[in-house]
Protein backbone atom coordinates (compact mmCIF):
# COMPACT_ATOMS: atom_id res chain seq x y z
CA UNK A 1 0.00 0.00 0.00
CA UNK A 2 1.67 3.42 -0.88
CA UNK A 3 0.13 7.04 -0.37
CA UNK A 4 0.20 8.56 -3.61
CA UNK A 5 -1.55 11.95 -2.44
CA UNK A 6 2.17 13.69 -3.19
CA UNK A 7 2.86 12.47 -6.43
CA UNK A 8 -0.91 13.03 -8.14
CA UNK A 9 0.07 16.50 -6.83
CA UNK A 10 3.24 17.31 -8.37
CA UNK A 11 3.43 19.37 -11.80
CA UNK A 12 2.64 18.02 -14.86
CA UNK A 13 5.87 17.23 -17.18
CA UNK A 14 5.36 20.18 -19.45
CA UNK A 15 5.40 22.25 -16.25
CA UNK A 16 8.53 21.28 -14.81
CA UNK A 17 12.46 22.70 -15.41
CA UNK A 18 14.81 20.99 -17.37
CA UNK A 19 16.90 18.74 -14.95
CA UNK A 20 20.78 18.60 -15.42
CA UNK A 21 22.88 15.75 -13.76
CA UNK A 22 26.33 16.73 -15.57
CA UNK A 23 28.75 15.68 -12.76
CA UNK A 24 29.30 11.66 -11.87
CA UNK A 25 28.59 11.90 -8.81
CA UNK A 26 24.77 12.82 -9.53
CA UNK A 27 24.55 9.66 -11.27
CA UNK A 28 22.79 7.79 -8.24
CA UNK A 29 21.11 4.62 -8.08
CA UNK A 30 17.30 4.50 -9.16
CA UNK A 31 16.76 2.66 -5.50
CA UNK A 32 17.39 5.38 -2.89
CA UNK A 33 16.85 5.64 0.82
CA UNK A 34 18.45 9.22 1.42
CA UNK A 35 18.53 8.72 4.80
CA UNK A 36 20.49 5.16 4.75
CA UNK A 37 22.88 7.24 2.20
CA UNK A 38 23.69 10.09 4.55
CA UNK A 39 24.20 7.65 7.58
CA UNK A 40 26.82 5.79 5.62
CA UNK A 41 28.77 8.83 5.46
CA UNK A 42 30.57 8.47 9.42
CA UNK A 43 32.04 5.44 11.17
CA UNK A 44 29.80 3.55 13.72
CA UNK A 45 31.80 5.13 16.36
CA UNK A 46 31.87 8.45 14.94
CA UNK A 47 30.78 11.48 16.63
CA UNK A 48 27.80 12.66 14.57
CA UNK A 49 25.82 15.10 16.76
CA UNK A 50 27.05 16.72 19.63
CA UNK A 51 24.92 19.59 22.21
CA UNK A 52 24.20 21.13 25.93
CA UNK A 53 22.89 17.32 26.85
CA UNK A 54 25.17 14.83 24.98
CA UNK A 55 27.29 13.62 21.78
CA UNK A 56 25.66 10.82 19.64
CA UNK A 57 27.76 8.48 17.33
CA UNK A 58 26.66 7.45 13.48
CA UNK A 59 25.48 3.94 15.33
CA UNK A 60 23.31 5.71 17.79
CA UNK A 61 21.49 7.83 15.12
CA UNK A 62 20.85 4.91 12.83
CA UNK A 63 19.12 2.99 15.65
CA UNK A 64 17.64 5.75 16.77
CA UNK A 65 16.00 6.53 13.71
CA UNK A 66 15.00 2.79 12.92
CA UNK A 67 13.41 2.92 16.05
CA UNK A 68 11.24 5.83 15.58
CA UNK A 69 10.47 4.47 12.16
CA UNK A 70 9.44 1.21 13.76
CA UNK A 71 7.16 3.39 16.08
CA UNK A 72 5.44 5.19 13.11
CA UNK A 73 5.05 1.93 10.97
CA UNK A 74 4.11 -0.65 13.53
CA UNK A 75 2.26 1.53 15.95
CA UNK A 76 0.75 4.40 14.03
CA UNK A 77 -0.17 2.60 10.84
CA UNK A 78 2.17 4.61 8.41
CA UNK A 79 2.50 3.76 4.75
CA UNK A 80 4.80 5.14 2.42
CA UNK A 81 4.25 8.38 1.16
CA UNK A 82 2.15 9.35 4.56
CA UNK A 83 3.35 13.18 5.35
CA UNK A 84 5.20 13.44 8.66
CA UNK A 85 5.02 16.75 10.35
CA UNK A 86 8.28 17.49 12.48
CA UNK A 87 8.33 20.31 15.08
CA UNK A 88 10.56 21.65 17.50
CA UNK A 89 14.52 23.21 17.35
CA UNK A 90 17.57 21.52 15.79
CA UNK A 91 18.20 18.70 18.54
CA UNK A 92 19.39 15.26 18.24
CA UNK A 93 16.16 13.75 18.78
CA UNK A 94 14.93 16.01 15.69
CA UNK A 95 17.91 15.15 13.25
CA UNK A 96 16.78 11.40 14.26
CA UNK A 97 12.86 11.93 13.69
CA UNK A 98 13.53 13.83 9.98
CA UNK A 99 15.91 10.38 9.45
CA UNK A 100 13.67 7.80 10.68
CA UNK A 101 10.61 9.13 8.66
CA UNK A 102 12.40 8.69 6.05
CA UNK A 103 13.41 5.12 6.66
CA UNK A 104 9.97 4.62 6.81
CA UNK A 105 9.21 5.92 3.63
CA UNK A 106 6.94 8.76 4.89
CA UNK A 107 7.66 12.69 3.48
CA UNK A 108 9.33 14.66 5.79
CA UNK A 109 7.49 17.99 6.55
CA UNK A 110 9.88 19.89 8.98
CA UNK A 111 8.38 23.21 10.74
CA UNK A 112 9.79 26.65 12.07
CA UNK A 113 9.64 26.86 15.41
CA UNK A 114 8.77 30.14 15.11
CA UNK A 115 5.13 29.50 13.35
CA UNK A 116 2.18 30.40 14.96
CA UNK A 117 -0.82 28.29 15.40
CA UNK A 118 -2.76 29.64 11.94
CA UNK A 119 0.44 29.32 9.86
CA UNK A 120 0.75 25.31 10.98
CA UNK A 121 -2.59 24.66 10.16
CA UNK A 122 -1.50 26.20 6.92
CA UNK A 123 0.68 23.91 6.02
CA UNK A 124 -0.79 21.39 7.59
CA UNK A 125 -4.03 21.79 5.08
CA UNK A 126 -1.59 22.09 1.98
CA UNK A 127 0.32 18.90 2.73
CA UNK A 128 -2.53 16.66 4.35
CA UNK A 129 0.06 15.76 7.11
CA UNK A 130 -1.73 12.61 8.88
CA UNK A 131 1.57 12.43 11.67
CA UNK A 132 3.19 14.01 13.73
CA UNK A 133 6.48 14.07 15.90
CA UNK A 134 6.71 17.37 18.13
CA UNK A 135 8.66 19.09 21.00
CA UNK A 136 6.50 18.61 24.22
CA UNK A 137 7.88 22.45 24.94
CA UNK A 138 6.32 23.40 21.34
CA UNK A 139 3.21 21.00 21.33
CA UNK A 140 0.52 23.73 22.52
CA UNK A 141 1.02 26.35 19.31
CA UNK A 142 0.61 22.76 17.47
CA UNK A 143 -2.58 21.68 19.26
CA UNK A 144 -4.21 24.75 18.13
CA UNK A 145 -3.66 24.63 14.65
CA UNK A 146 -4.92 20.84 14.75
CA UNK A 147 -7.96 21.95 15.70
CA UNK A 148 -8.41 23.76 12.90
CA UNK A 149 -7.18 20.63 10.10
CA UNK A 150 -9.03 17.53 9.34
CA UNK A 151 -5.66 15.04 8.67
CA UNK A 152 -3.39 14.67 11.61
CA UNK A 153 -4.38 11.38 13.20
CA UNK A 154 -1.47 10.69 15.14
CA UNK A 155 0.86 12.96 17.61
CA UNK A 156 4.15 11.55 19.42
CA UNK A 157 5.35 14.03 21.42
CA UNK A 158 9.07 13.61 22.98
CA UNK A 159 11.11 15.86 25.34
CA UNK A 160 14.09 18.26 23.45
CA UNK A 161 17.33 15.80 23.91
CA UNK A 162 16.25 15.16 27.22
CA UNK A 163 15.80 11.58 26.43
CA UNK A 164 12.37 11.40 28.98
CA UNK A 165 9.48 12.14 26.28
CA UNK A 166 7.09 9.90 25.00
CA UNK A 167 9.01 8.95 21.63
CA UNK A 168 12.01 8.11 23.82
CA UNK A 169 10.05 5.68 26.08
CA UNK A 170 8.00 3.96 23.75
CA UNK A 171 10.98 3.47 21.17
CA UNK A 172 13.77 2.02 24.07
CA UNK A 173 12.36 -1.43 23.31
CA UNK A 174 12.21 -1.71 19.94
CA UNK A 175 13.96 -3.18 17.23
CA UNK A 176 14.90 -1.02 14.35
CA UNK A 177 13.05 -1.30 11.10
CA UNK A 178 14.89 -2.22 7.97
CA UNK A 179 14.29 0.92 5.62
CA UNK A 180 11.92 1.28 3.63
CA UNK A 181 12.71 0.21 -0.10
CA UNK A 182 12.23 3.70 -2.13
CA UNK A 183 13.54 5.22 -5.40
CA UNK A 184 15.55 8.17 -6.18
CA UNK A 185 13.12 9.85 -7.48
CA UNK A 186 10.02 9.57 -5.06
CA UNK A 187 8.90 12.46 -2.99
CA UNK A 188 11.22 12.59 0.38
CA UNK A 189 10.72 16.36 1.55
CA UNK A 190 7.91 18.62 1.05
CA UNK A 191 9.89 22.38 2.10
CA UNK A 192 7.61 25.02 2.65
CA UNK A 193 9.03 28.64 1.78
CA UNK A 194 8.72 31.26 4.41
CA UNK A 195 5.84 32.83 2.66
CA UNK A 196 7.30 36.44 2.27
CA UNK A 197 5.23 36.90 -0.77
CA UNK A 198 1.60 35.26 0.66
CA UNK A 199 0.92 31.57 0.93
CA UNK A 200 3.56 29.68 1.60
CA UNK A 201 4.57 27.27 -1.49
CA UNK A 202 5.05 23.76 -0.82
CA UNK A 203 8.22 22.48 -2.23
CA UNK A 204 8.67 18.73 -3.46
CA UNK A 205 12.22 17.34 -3.35
CA UNK A 206 12.98 13.97 -4.00
CA UNK A 207 15.95 11.35 -2.47
CA UNK A 208 17.92 12.13 -4.55
CA UNK A 209 17.63 15.92 -4.30
CA UNK A 210 18.13 15.13 -0.91
CA UNK A 211 21.94 13.81 -1.97
CA UNK A 212 22.60 16.52 -4.77
CA UNK A 213 23.46 19.73 -2.75
CA UNK A 214 25.81 17.43 -0.84
CA UNK A 215 27.58 16.63 -3.84
CA UNK A 216 27.65 20.04 -5.58
CA UNK A 217 28.17 22.87 -3.23
CA UNK A 218 29.21 20.93 -0.31
CA UNK A 219 31.57 18.99 -1.94
CA UNK A 220 33.32 21.06 -4.24
CA UNK A 221 33.03 24.54 -2.36
CA UNK A 222 33.24 23.42 1.62
CA UNK A 223 35.13 20.32 1.30
CA UNK A 224 33.81 18.69 5.08
CA UNK A 225 35.40 15.67 6.27
CA UNK A 226 35.56 13.46 9.40
CA UNK A 227 36.63 15.73 12.23
CA UNK A 228 35.18 18.92 11.24
CA UNK A 229 31.74 20.26 13.30
CA UNK A 230 28.88 22.41 11.52
CA UNK A 231 26.68 24.23 13.10
CA UNK A 232 23.53 27.02 12.21
CA UNK A 233 21.26 29.26 13.22
CA UNK A 234 18.82 28.32 10.75
CA UNK A 235 16.13 25.67 11.46
CA UNK A 236 16.42 21.87 9.54
CA UNK A 237 12.61 23.58 8.38
CA UNK A 238 14.47 26.37 6.47
CA UNK A 239 16.62 24.00 3.48
CA UNK A 240 19.65 26.20 4.13
CA UNK A 241 19.69 25.05 7.67
CA UNK A 242 19.04 21.13 6.87
CA UNK A 243 22.22 21.29 5.05
CA UNK A 244 24.43 23.01 7.45
CA UNK A 245 22.75 21.12 10.27
CA UNK A 246 22.11 17.59 8.92
CA UNK A 247 22.90 16.20 5.34
CA UNK A 248 26.40 18.25 4.58
CA UNK A 249 28.09 16.98 8.24
CA UNK A 250 26.58 13.31 7.89
CA UNK A 251 27.00 13.40 4.29
CA UNK A 252 30.94 13.63 4.73
CA UNK A 253 31.61 11.54 8.00
CA UNK A 254 31.56 14.96 10.25
CA UNK A 255 29.62 16.58 12.87
CA UNK A 256 26.91 18.89 14.03
CA UNK A 257 26.58 20.66 16.93
CA UNK A 258 23.02 22.30 17.45
CA UNK A 259 21.94 25.26 19.62
CA UNK A 260 18.62 25.82 20.29
CA UNK A 261 18.34 29.55 21.04
CA UNK A 262 20.86 30.66 17.95
CA UNK A 263 21.53 34.08 19.17
CA UNK A 264 24.71 35.99 18.41
CA UNK A 265 26.08 35.17 21.64
CA UNK A 266 25.40 31.97 22.30
CA UNK A 267 26.12 30.75 18.92
CA UNK A 268 30.10 32.06 19.75
CA UNK A 269 29.70 29.75 23.16
CA UNK A 270 28.67 27.22 21.63
CA UNK A 271 31.28 27.53 19.09
CA UNK A 272 33.93 27.63 21.69
CA UNK A 273 32.43 24.93 23.47
CA UNK A 274 31.86 22.21 21.15
CA UNK A 275 34.74 22.90 18.95
CA UNK A 276 32.49 24.21 16.26
CA UNK A 277 34.90 24.27 13.18
CA UNK A 278 32.06 25.69 9.93
CA UNK A 279 29.44 28.07 10.99
CA UNK A 280 26.70 28.99 8.51
CA UNK A 281 24.27 31.84 9.46
CA UNK A 282 22.60 34.89 8.18
CA UNK A 283 24.80 38.50 7.14
CA UNK A 284 23.25 40.55 10.02
CA UNK A 285 24.40 37.95 12.43
CA UNK A 286 28.01 37.65 10.95
CA UNK A 287 27.58 41.80 11.73
CA UNK A 288 26.24 41.53 15.27
CA UNK A 289 29.24 38.60 16.43
CA UNK A 290 31.80 40.95 15.33
CA UNK A 291 31.17 43.65 18.45
CA UNK A 292 30.55 40.24 20.68
CA UNK A 293 33.14 39.92 23.89
CA UNK A 294 33.64 36.04 22.96
CA UNK A 295 34.77 36.49 19.66
CA UNK A 296 38.44 35.99 20.04
CA UNK A 297 37.63 32.56 21.80
CA UNK A 298 35.59 30.95 19.08
CA UNK A 299 38.11 32.36 15.91
CA UNK A 300 40.32 29.21 17.85
CA UNK A 301 38.72 26.56 16.01
CA UNK A 302 36.22 28.37 13.60
CA UNK A 303 37.88 28.07 9.91
CA UNK A 304 35.14 28.12 7.72
CA UNK A 305 31.58 30.54 7.36
CA UNK A 306 28.93 30.16 5.20
CA UNK A 307 26.25 33.50 4.60
CA UNK A 308 22.82 32.94 3.09
CA UNK A 309 19.17 33.64 3.10
CA UNK A 310 19.66 37.20 2.12
CA UNK A 311 22.63 39.00 0.20
CA UNK A 312 25.79 39.61 1.78
CA UNK A 313 26.99 42.86 1.84
CA UNK A 314 30.46 43.93 1.19
CA UNK A 315 30.95 46.05 3.71
CA UNK A 316 29.89 42.66 6.32
CA UNK A 317 32.40 40.58 4.58
CA UNK A 318 35.28 42.98 4.79
CA UNK A 319 34.53 44.07 8.07
CA UNK A 320 34.24 40.29 8.79
CA UNK A 321 37.44 39.21 6.66
CA UNK A 322 39.51 42.21 8.28
CA UNK A 323 38.67 41.26 12.31
CA UNK A 324 38.45 37.46 11.71
CA UNK A 325 40.83 36.54 9.13
CA UNK A 326 38.13 34.25 7.37
CA UNK A 327 36.57 35.16 3.79
CA UNK A 328 32.93 33.97 4.23
CA UNK A 329 31.29 32.02 1.22
CA UNK A 330 28.25 33.58 -0.23
CA UNK A 331 25.82 31.95 -1.67
CA UNK A 332 22.14 32.16 -3.09
CA UNK A 333 19.48 29.04 -2.87
CA UNK A 334 15.85 28.80 -2.69
CA UNK A 335 13.57 26.26 -1.38
CA UNK A 336 12.84 25.40 -4.71
CA UNK A 337 16.18 24.71 -5.41
CA UNK A 338 16.87 23.20 -2.38
CA UNK A 339 20.13 24.26 -1.77
CA UNK A 340 22.86 26.83 -2.68
CA UNK A 341 23.60 26.69 -7.11
CA UNK A 342 25.80 30.13 -7.32
CA UNK A 343 28.65 30.69 -4.65
CA UNK A 344 32.31 31.42 -4.31
CA UNK A 345 34.71 30.36 -1.95
CA UNK A 346 38.39 30.84 -0.99
CA UNK A 347 40.43 32.50 -3.51
CA UNK A 348 37.65 32.85 -6.40
CA UNK A 349 35.96 35.26 -3.91
CA UNK A 350 35.21 38.20 -5.23
CA UNK A 351 33.86 40.74 -2.57
CA UNK A 352 29.96 42.09 -3.33
CA UNK A 353 29.66 39.04 -5.76
CA UNK A 354 27.64 36.14 -4.93
CA UNK A 355 30.15 34.23 -7.16
CA UNK A 356 29.49 31.97 -10.12
CA UNK A 357 27.57 28.70 -10.88
CA UNK A 358 28.09 26.01 -8.54
CA UNK A 359 29.91 23.08 -10.07
CA UNK A 360 26.55 20.66 -11.73
CA UNK A 361 24.78 23.91 -12.09
CA UNK A 362 23.96 26.40 -14.99
CA UNK A 363 23.30 29.85 -14.32
CA UNK A 364 22.24 32.45 -16.88
CA UNK A 365 20.80 36.26 -17.03
CA UNK A 366 17.46 36.70 -19.18
CA UNK A 367 16.09 39.54 -20.17
CA UNK A 368 12.87 41.06 -20.50
CA UNK A 369 11.88 38.59 -23.40
CA UNK A 370 13.62 35.55 -22.23
CA UNK A 371 16.43 35.59 -23.90
CA UNK A 372 19.84 34.53 -22.64
CA UNK A 373 22.22 37.72 -21.67
CA UNK A 374 25.78 36.89 -22.10
CA UNK A 375 27.07 39.96 -19.70
CA UNK A 376 24.36 42.92 -18.13
CA UNK A 377 21.63 42.82 -16.00
CA UNK A 378 18.64 40.38 -15.97
CA UNK A 379 16.80 37.53 -14.24
CA UNK A 380 18.84 34.99 -12.60
CA UNK A 381 17.68 31.26 -14.15
CA UNK A 382 19.33 28.41 -12.70
CA UNK A 383 18.90 24.93 -13.99
CA UNK A 384 20.53 21.55 -12.34
CA UNK A 385 20.17 18.23 -10.63
CA UNK A 386 17.66 19.47 -8.32
CA UNK A 387 14.63 21.93 -9.41
CA UNK A 388 11.37 23.86 -8.72
CA UNK A 389 8.10 20.87 -8.29
CA UNK A 390 5.90 23.10 -6.37
CA UNK A 391 2.57 20.67 -4.73
CA UNK A 392 -0.65 21.77 -6.47
CA UNK A 393 0.57 25.54 -7.23
CA UNK A 394 -0.58 27.59 -9.88
CA UNK A 395 2.46 29.78 -8.91
CA UNK A 396 4.81 26.94 -10.78
CA UNK A 397 4.21 28.26 -13.95
CA UNK A 398 5.73 31.65 -12.36
CA UNK A 399 9.35 30.14 -11.49
CA UNK A 400 9.44 27.68 -13.96
CA UNK A 401 10.00 29.69 -17.79
CA UNK A 402 11.55 27.14 -20.47
CA UNK A 403 12.94 25.14 -18.61
CA UNK A 404 14.30 27.48 -16.64
CA UNK A 405 14.17 28.14 -12.35
CA UNK A 406 13.51 31.62 -12.54
CA UNK A 407 14.61 32.85 -8.94
CA UNK A 408 12.78 36.02 -8.84
CA UNK A 409 16.13 37.84 -8.64
CA UNK A 410 18.41 40.64 -10.83
CA UNK A 411 21.37 40.06 -10.94
CA UNK A 412 24.52 41.46 -13.18
CA UNK A 413 26.30 39.24 -14.65
CA UNK A 414 29.74 40.45 -15.53
CA UNK A 415 32.36 39.01 -18.25
CA UNK A 416 34.20 36.52 -15.83
CA UNK A 417 30.92 34.65 -15.45
CA UNK A 418 30.37 36.24 -12.35
CA UNK A 419 26.98 37.31 -10.58
CA UNK A 420 26.18 40.27 -8.30
CA UNK A 421 23.13 41.15 -6.73
CA UNK A 422 21.10 44.07 -7.51
CA UNK A 423 17.72 43.16 -5.76
CA UNK A 424 14.72 41.31 -5.99
CA UNK A 425 13.26 41.57 -9.07
CA UNK A 426 10.51 43.07 -7.93
CA UNK A 427 12.09 45.47 -5.47
CA UNK A 428 13.73 47.32 -8.13
CA UNK A 429 13.24 50.89 -7.16
CA UNK A 430 12.73 53.45 -10.27
CA UNK A 431 12.97 57.01 -9.60
CA UNK A 432 13.14 59.43 -12.21
CA UNK A 433 13.66 56.86 -14.76
CA UNK A 434 16.74 55.04 -12.84
CA UNK A 435 16.89 51.90 -11.54
CA UNK A 436 18.53 51.64 -7.93
CA UNK A 437 18.90 48.18 -6.42
CA UNK A 438 17.82 48.35 -2.36
CA UNK A 439 21.39 46.39 -1.87
CA UNK A 440 23.55 48.42 -3.01
CA UNK A 441 21.87 51.28 -0.70
CA UNK A 442 22.01 49.23 1.97
CA UNK A 443 25.12 48.09 1.67
CA UNK A 444 26.26 52.19 1.52
CA UNK A 445 24.72 52.54 4.91
CA UNK A 446 25.86 49.62 6.72
CA UNK A 447 29.48 50.67 5.65
CA UNK A 448 28.77 53.34 8.69
CA UNK A 449 29.23 52.85 12.16
CA UNK A 450 26.03 54.25 13.83
CA UNK A 451 23.87 51.50 11.77
CA UNK A 452 23.56 47.99 12.60
CA UNK A 453 20.94 47.27 10.54
CA UNK A 454 18.53 48.68 7.91
CA UNK A 455 16.16 48.12 4.77
CA UNK A 456 15.65 50.50 2.02
CA UNK A 457 12.43 50.21 -0.27
CA UNK A 458 10.86 52.54 -3.02
CA UNK A 459 7.68 54.85 -1.67
CA UNK A 460 5.85 56.51 -3.65
CA UNK A 461 6.72 60.08 -5.02
CA UNK A 462 4.63 62.73 -6.56
CA UNK A 463 7.78 63.89 -8.36
CA UNK A 464 9.96 60.90 -9.00
CA UNK A 465 7.66 58.45 -9.12
CA UNK A 466 9.40 56.50 -6.36
CA UNK A 467 11.67 57.39 -3.93
CA UNK A 468 14.27 55.94 -1.91
CA UNK A 469 13.71 55.36 1.69
CA UNK A 470 15.69 53.79 4.38
CA UNK A 471 14.54 51.95 7.42
CA UNK A 472 17.39 52.61 10.04
CA UNK A 473 18.37 50.43 13.37
CA UNK A 474 21.06 52.23 15.08
CA UNK A 475 23.75 50.65 16.50
CA UNK A 476 23.97 50.34 20.29
CA UNK A 477 24.25 53.79 22.49
CA UNK A 478 23.63 55.70 19.37
CA UNK A 479 21.58 58.57 19.86
CA UNK A 480 19.04 58.86 16.86
CA UNK A 481 18.41 62.67 15.40
CA UNK A 482 17.61 64.33 12.50
CA UNK A 483 21.20 65.66 11.93
CA UNK A 484 22.29 61.54 12.01
CA UNK A 485 19.82 61.08 9.25
CA UNK A 486 21.41 63.85 6.99
CA UNK A 487 24.72 62.98 8.06
CA UNK A 488 23.30 59.39 6.38
CA UNK A 489 23.05 60.73 3.80
CA UNK A 490 25.62 62.44 3.22
CA UNK A 491 27.41 59.28 3.54
CA UNK A 492 25.83 57.40 1.09
CA UNK A 493 26.43 60.09 -1.67
CA UNK A 494 30.38 59.50 -0.68
CA UNK A 495 29.86 55.62 -1.30
CA UNK A 496 27.79 55.35 -4.64
CA UNK A 497 26.21 57.34 -6.83
CA UNK A 498 24.98 60.67 -5.68
CA UNK A 499 21.30 59.97 -7.03
CA UNK A 500 20.90 56.86 -4.79
CA UNK A 501 20.67 58.20 -1.39
CA UNK A 502 17.96 57.77 1.00
CA UNK A 503 15.57 60.75 0.45
CA UNK A 504 13.75 59.97 3.58
CA UNK A 505 15.26 57.86 6.70
CA UNK A 506 13.64 56.02 9.43
CA UNK A 507 15.08 55.22 12.68
CA UNK A 508 13.44 51.76 14.10
CA UNK A 509 13.75 49.49 16.79
CA UNK A 510 13.83 46.30 14.42
CA UNK A 511 12.89 45.23 11.47
CA UNK A 512 10.34 42.88 10.60
CA UNK A 513 11.10 39.48 9.45
CA UNK A 514 10.12 36.07 8.51
CA UNK A 515 10.87 32.66 10.41
CA UNK A 516 14.02 32.24 8.32
CA UNK A 517 15.06 35.67 8.91
CA UNK A 518 14.35 37.12 6.14
CA UNK A 519 13.56 40.82 5.35
CA UNK A 520 9.72 41.70 4.75
CA UNK A 521 10.18 44.56 3.05
CA UNK A 522 6.67 44.29 1.58
CA UNK A 523 5.37 45.23 5.23
CA UNK A 524 7.78 48.05 5.17
CA UNK A 525 6.80 49.57 2.06
CA UNK A 526 2.99 49.37 3.08
CA UNK A 527 4.06 51.07 6.46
Amino acid sequence: MKDRFVEDRLPPADRLPEFRFDLPELEYPERLNAAVELLKGGSPDAIAILNDHGRWTYADLDDFSGRIARLLVDEHGLVPGNRVLLRGPNSYTMSAAWLGALKAGAIVVATMPLLRPGEIATVIELAEVSHAIVDSRYIGDFRQAVEQTHSVKHIIKYDGDYGRGELETRTAALQPLPPVDTGRDEPALIAFTSGTTGVPKGCVQFHRDILAPCDTFAKHLVGPKPGDIFMTSAPMAFTFGLGIALIFPLRFGAAAATVEQATPSSMLDAIVKHGVTHLGTAPTAYKAMLSQPNLDAALKTLRYCISAGEHLPEATWQAWKSRTGVAITDGIGSTEMMHIFVSAAGADIRPGSTGRAVPGYTATILDGDSVEVAEGIGRLAIKGPTGCRYLDDERQLDYVENGWNVTGDTYRRDADGYFWYLARSDDMIVSSGYNIGAPEVENALLSHPAVAECAVVGVSCPERGQKVKAFVVPAPDVKVSDDLAAELQTHVKTQIAPYKYPREIEFVDALPKTATGKLRRGELRNR
